[in-house]
């Protein structure tokens, strides 16, 4: 069983930037985050490999996201620069504790979750 916590939510303006990170509580591999906007269904936004060097970003988010990883700290990393109103949804971490393939958008392919955080970007 692996506990994931997020924190680094909030209310932001257009342009601003936030961390998000996720703590682990035991070994992970694949790690990834998705969002969830009221009315839409749940995308991944980015995804790393264990090693942390193989990455995986969604096109609305290219360029302005960042995904990276401690291991050592057994957690994950989601810097987000120049947010926009659509960025606004839940951000929510998942893991992959199988180490199957290092790279996944698919929710089924992760097996925890963590409880989600709230990032709202207002214009």
């Amino acid at each position: 069983q692996v506990q994931l916590v997020e924190s680094g939510g909030g209310l932001v303006q257009v342009g601003d930037s936030l961390r998000l990170s996720c703590a682990a509580s035991g070994r992970t591999y694949r790690m990834g985050w998705f969002r969830q906007a009221p009315g839409k269904g749940r995308e991944v936004v980015a995804v790393v490999s264990v090693s942390g060097s193989n990455t995986f970003y969604a096109d609305s988010v290219k360029g302005r996201f960042t995904v990276s990883r401690v291991n050592t700290k057994n957690t994950v990393y989601l810097q987000m620069d120049n947010l926009k109103p659509e960025d606004t949804a839940e951000y929510t971490c998942a893991a992959d504790v199988r180490g199957s393939s290092w790279y996944s958008k698919w929710v089924y392919d992760y097996d925890y979750w963590g409880q989600g955080t709230q990032v709202t970007v207002s214009s």
